[in-house]
């Protein structure tokens, strides 16, 4: 049955989500139950032409992207003019107000480490984690300093680093300050902050930022594809349009940047709109990046290519969809737990209104909205290896909510390493066993490499969801139970070394009190294999959940901080509880426990069920 909520005309606000009803759907998903998902067909490239061009600008566009110079493109005969702004950008609120604070107090702020600006090594080729690279070689703390505090206040900092910084860079060249994402993210910021940066009197170091400015538009218009990946690529493009939006003669670049920019865009994002890395954080990069720019074609009084407009639109409702009951995002592929007031401010700055995909079958991940409760479920494999930024083995892994409180969670955290969460264990965040689901004889369902890279494991998911009527106290029929939500997933990461394949099966009621599961080991491979193997299910509890075990070793109960209580049961195997970790959407690692679900089992096949009740 379709749900009528799911016709909304999208002038609904997109926060706080309702926990007092069904929660209408962004877009209903057309693929059947029961498909597979695999790497083939669950990233396929969304696929946005360039605008309309007439002629005249089609050739202006080749001759650019060939190297001719834009001032003999615009005016032949005429002189170049003097580089300068030509309107001020309304920046978006998209900074974090404590980090800005630390800033004007003499201190970057970065995942909950301070380090001051004067030892900080603003040279290219400096030793500095790659979250610091991205701060202070991007300039993404432009952000932070704009929102906390009067503009007037904040000149002297922004002066202070930004000194520092082209004492240490005075022309383009290599390192970390020079690769294309940094470069690409340092243009765009300056151009939507310049107020900030040139409003003071010192007229030497205004025709030094604005000459770099032009300095990095040259040097990516020549090695904006040569990005890591497309997400860099995607960046570096965004830059150059600005920089034809807002610096003289800039027409040709910005055709240029047009095109590229939406070819990248088609790279990166699937169908439904969500990146081809599968990462929260990716994604809110992608919608920022294209708020940033939205801005900028707002300054001078121009629409942004339509193909923009609905890529925009089109990166919102999947994000939402590992938006959980509290407001914050879900830890999946690195991330962390994303702060409610972090995304609330992303989406507000874009004006997308929309409502979360509860179905997000190429982007991987389900969601369930059952009254106060949220379940996320990971039902793909992990991005392909060009794709994956800090890849994760979390096939099958899920997390619960319940109101503003986290149930079952993951680690994540990887992609912040750097800074509180130490380098050394960014790999073991991204295995299998940091994730809520079932490992094999404690190997990754999905190989974890260095780099955030991943090989090979899951190359295609199962999935079939369904609604069901529960019976009640009427027996069989009478459907007085209830509905119920059931999603069934299976993964193929453990068949070519073991032979048998994960299938899970959750089935979350309608009221949101309670979740059924099952975990099996199905058989598959060409010949049936003999013998034990261990095995071990893991529940990552949430932040301030207090766990004690029953008597008989097969259940365990759950305080919440919310005062509630729920009861945990298992059909098979003893339940230990073991210490774990989570990270804050602030990169702070929290020290947390884990439900496990431990033993020996049989390589011919098992079943394990169990049951998360809230009691009280």
């Amino acid at each position: 049955m379709s749900d009528p909520a799911a016709q909304d005309d999208g002038a609904a606000p997109v926060l706080p989500l309702a926990t007092d009803r069904a929660e209408p759907l962004a877009q209903p998903d057309p693929t059947p139950p029961g498909e597979l998902v695999e790497p083939g067909r669950a990233l396929v490239l969304a696929d946005f032409a360039p605008p309309a061009l007439s002629p005249h600008e089609r050739i202006v566009r080749l001759a650019y992207r060939l190297g001719v110079p834009a001032t003999l493109l615009t005016s032949p005969m005429g002189k170049a003019p003097k580089t300068r702004l030509l309107a001020t950008v309304e920046a978006p609120d998209l900074g974090e107000r404590a980090a800005g604070v630390a800033l004007r107090a003499g201190h970057f702020l970065v995942h909950g480490v301070k380090a001051p600006i004067g030892e900080i090594d603003f040279a290219p080729g400096g030793r500095l984690t790659p979250p610091f690279e991205r701060v202070v070689h991007g300039f993404t703390w432009l952000d932070d300093l704009a929102c906390c505090a009067p503009r007037e206040q904040c000149l002297g900092t922004a002066e202070r680093v930004l000194k520092a910084w082209l004492a240490a860079n005075p022309a383009p060249g290599k390192g970390a300050a020079w690769q294309v994402e940094n470069a690409g993210l340092r243009l765009l910021g300056w151009i939507v902050h310049a107020p900030l940066l040139l409003a003071g009197g010192d007229r030497k170091l205004r025709g030094k930022v604005l000459a770099q400015m032009e300095q990095t538009a040259r040097l990516l218009d020549k090695k904006v594809t040569r990005g890591p990946d497309r997400l860099a690529e995607a960046t570096g493009w965004a830059a150059i349009v600005a920089a034809g939006l807002l610096l003289p003669d800039g027409k040709p670049r910005r055709l240029y940047g047009e095109a590229g920019l939406l070819r990248a865009l088609g790279e990166l994002v699937a169908e439904d709109g969500g990146v081809l890395s599968r990462s929260p954080l990716a994604q809110l990069a992608a919608i920022d990046l294209l708020t940033r720019l939205n801005a900028c074609y707002r300054a001078v009084r121009r629409d942004p290519p339509d193909a923009l407009g609905a890529m925009h639109a089109l990166l919102v409702p999947p994000l939402l969809t590992l938006v959980h009951g509290d407001g914050g995002l879900g830890s999946w592929q690195g991330a962390g737990a994303v702060s409610a007031d972090r995304v609330a401010a992303s989406i507000g700055a874009s004006t997308i209104r929309t409502r979360p995909l509860r179905d997000v079958r190429q982007w991987g991940y389900q969601r369930v909205a059952a009254g106060p409760a949220v379940l996320q479920f990971d039902t793909a494999p992990p991005p392909l290896p060009r794709h994956a930024r800090h890849g994760c083995a979390s096939s099958l892994a899920f997390e619960l909510s319940h109101g503003a409180c986290r149930v079952i969670v993951n680690c994540g955290g990887a992609a912040l390493a750097g800074g509180q969460v130490p380098l050394r264990i960014e790999q073991g965040l991204r295995a299998t066993a940091a994730h809520s689901t079932l490992v094999l004889d404690d190997t990754n369902s999905t190989s974890i490499l260095l780099n955030g890279k991943i090989g090979g494991g899951v190359s295609e998911v199962e999935l079939d969801r369904r609604q069901l009527t529960l019976d009640g106290p009427g027996g069989a029929g009478t459907g007085s139970g209830g509905g119920a939500t059931r999603i069934e997933a299976s993964h193929d990461g453990y068949v070519a070394r073991y032979g048998i394949a994960h299938r899970r099966i959750l089935i979350l009621r309608d009221d949101g009190s309670e979740l059924r599961g099952e975990d099996l080991l199905v058989p598959a491979g060409k010949r049936a294999r003999r013998g034990m193997i261990g095995y071990a299910i893991r529940f990552h509890v949430g932040p301030g959940v207090e766990l004690g075990l029953a008597d008989d070793g097969k259940g365990a109960g759950l305080a919440l901080p919310d005062g509630s209580y729920w009861q945990f049961r298992a059909g098979e195997g003893e339940i230990t509880i073991e210490e774990s970790l989570w990270v804050d959407g602030d990169g702070r690692p929290q020290p947390i426990q884990q439900l496990v679900i431990q033993g020996m089992t049989a390589r011919s096949g098992a079943s394990f069920p169990w049951l998360l009740k809230k009691m009280g």
